[in-house]
């Protein structure tokens, strides 16, 4: 099913619970998702998302010992492990799909892929920008997500890149977009920002799934901004607890985003990553609550892998 008509037809007054994942390490073994996923089932998750992630420049060690760089997938699978997913829970899985490192034949061929094994949801991301400030398109691929949403929506409508083929197959992907409530990093400011948002929606994205944030505030605010501007799709909050006492050393830069000081002095007291786990925890289930009276379509934790913090969480939100 798609997420769209989720969301729609959901009548149980309860926000949708969904998570993300990371496709494993390459050599790795698929099980170590499963492991993730499993304490998660009895909540019934509504759909689940999965990573993609282009090929990274990286040095490597040679034959003789001296290290060269060299491009490096460490984290392929993406669409086999969308499929497998969906295949042996039953449940609706998100396929991200980003402009980096990829053309857009490329594009098209892993639409197509998608749709064969019945993976209809998509989430259209730009992706990041390889270790520098700007990003760089592939040749003859996409610099930004809403071209990339643009050739989903003409595959929807049976228009492919090939011109002189007729008749050809209409997919029917449901297209999520991101929003960052606290601007894309990159972003000159809200203003701007938005007026991307807005382009990604009116290209076609059904709904709208945000960056983290650890002060609703946030959210409603950004939510109120998107509708001022004519944004009228579904607005998604994703949020993620700290798991670690160096998050609040990392996530602020790494993100461009704000931690509340009260958050971090709680986590300053911490004296181990478990108890700064527990703190992320609480902080999570106070968040969550808040957003669940709102009235918000749905709850999108960012689990990097640990789904025993999310379980935690679900526990006293669903």
């Amino acid at each position: 099913m798609k997420v769209i008509d989720l969301i729609n037809n959901n009548k149980t007054g309860k926000p949708l619970f969904t998570f993300e994942l990371l496709p494993p390490v390459k050599g790795h073994s698929i099980e170590k998702l499963y492991k993730s996923i499993d304490p998660l089932i009895e909540f019934d998750p509504a759909y689940i998302n999965i990573t993609y992630h282009q090929s990274e420049m990286m040095e490597v060690v040679q034959s003789d010992g001296s290290l060269a760089n060299r491009l490096v997938r460490k984290r392929p699978g993406t669409v086999a492990i969308a499929a497998a997913l969906q295949n042996k829970y039953n449940i609706p899985v998100v396929s991200h799909l980003i402009c980096g490192g990829t053309n857009k034949d490329e594009t098209e061929d892993t639409l197509i892929d998608l749709n064969f094994l019945g993976v209809d949801n998509i989430l259209a991301l730009r992706g990041d920008s390889k270790r520098s400030a700007e990003f760089i398109p592939e040749k003859n691929g996409y610099s930004n997500a809403s071209e990339l949403v643009e050739q989903i929506v003409n595959m929807n409508a049976g228009k492919y890149l090939t011109k002189d083929i007729f008749d050809m197959l209409k997919t029917d992907f449901s297209i999520g977009v991101a929003g960052y409530p606290e601007v894309h990093k990159e972003a000159v400011d809200m203003k701007s920002d938005l007026e991307f948002l807005k382009m990604k929606v009116d290209k076609g994205a059904d709904y709208i799934v945000t960056q983290m944030f650890f002060d609703n505030k946030y959210y409603f605010d950004f939510v109120k901004a998107c509708r001022e501007v004519g944004i009228t799709v579904p607005i998604i909050p994703g949020i993620k607890p700290i798991s670690a006492m160096n998050d609040i050393n990392l996530l602020e830069p790494t993100f461009k985003i704000h931690l509340p000081e009260e958050l971090v002095a709680e986590v300053k007291k911490c004296k181990t990553n478990r108890e700064a786990r527990a703190v992320g925890v609480e902080w999570c289930i106070k968040q969550s609550k808040e957003l669940a009276a709102a009235g918000v379509p749905g709850l999108h934790y960012y689990t990097l892998g640990m789904s025993r913090n999310i379980k935690r969480i679900a526990k006293e939100v669903f």
